[in-house]
């Protein structure tokens, strides 16, 4: 074993350990060990990041939970929002769409949507580089307060997401996850998409990937496991 795959261990046991004495917290769960914990902020990048949001919004619709997605767009995007492409993943009718006109309005929106607690889910497309650790520390205690106000009307806390750029690097996100495309399955039965999701980064948990497909009618999503990431 060479000093990188020791340090990976070591690092893998210290998630682990930490894991297991730290209290249980509401999470989405997408099966096989992935999960994004509620009331918090979380980082998507690498190419597939937008279809991954979806699956997301798929997986709590999947779960019975059908509340408002809040999707806000970065000033000058160049990609376009698909309801027909989105409609496989989860109702489009649930969708809202801030289009703010300036930088400093995206993560604003973000934060106060995730304050008031009514959004199941927020996305907020970052415009250039990834926020800095003072903007996500608001975010997740914008979240926290908005599980608070859920919870006074019954309702689960919410979910903050990030799509950045590049390989990411927000500071202080609760996780950090690069989602890509995959190949389709080798015996060429299956051409479903697949797509190869990493956790990169988490305060309880070690790096480690899966292999991603979606059921589109059952609205459910499976995972492989695909090893360290």
């Amino acid at each position: 074993m060479n000093k990188k795959e020791s340090h990976r261990n070591l690092a893998a046991r210290l998630a682990a350990l930490r894991q297991a004495a730290a209290p249980a917290r509401p999470a989405l769960r997408l099966g096989a060990g992935a999960e994004l914990p509620l009331a918090r902020a979380h980082e998507l990048c690498g190419a597939a990041r937008m279809i991954f949001a979806a699956i997301l919004a798929g997986a709590l619709e999947g779960a019975g939970d059908r509340g408002p997605i809040l999707w806000v767009r970065a000033p000058r995007s160049g990609a376009r929002l698909n309801p027909d492409g989105l409609a496989a993943f989860f109702d489009p009718s649930r969708l809202v769409i801030a289009a703010p006109r300036r930088d400093e309005d995206v993560f604003w929106a973000l934060e106060e949507a995730l304050r008031s607690g009514a959004c199941r889910l927020a996305v907020a497309e970052a415009p250039g580089r990834a926020p800095g650790l003072t903007q996500v520390r608001r975010l997740h205690l914008a979240a926290e307060a908005g599980a608070e106000a859920a919870a006074a009307r019954g309702a689960p806390p919410p979910l903050g997401v990030m799509l950045t750029q590049g390989a990411g690097g927000a500071a202080g996100v609760e996780t950090r996850w690069r989602a890509g495309f995959a190949p389709s399955a080798a015996d060429g039965a299956d051409r479903a998409p697949r797509w190869r999701i990493e956790l990169a980064r988490a305060r309880l948990a070690p790096p480690r990937a899966w292999i991603a497909q979606w059921d589109a009618t059952q609205r459910r999503l499976s995972l492989s496991d695909a090893g360290a990431a």
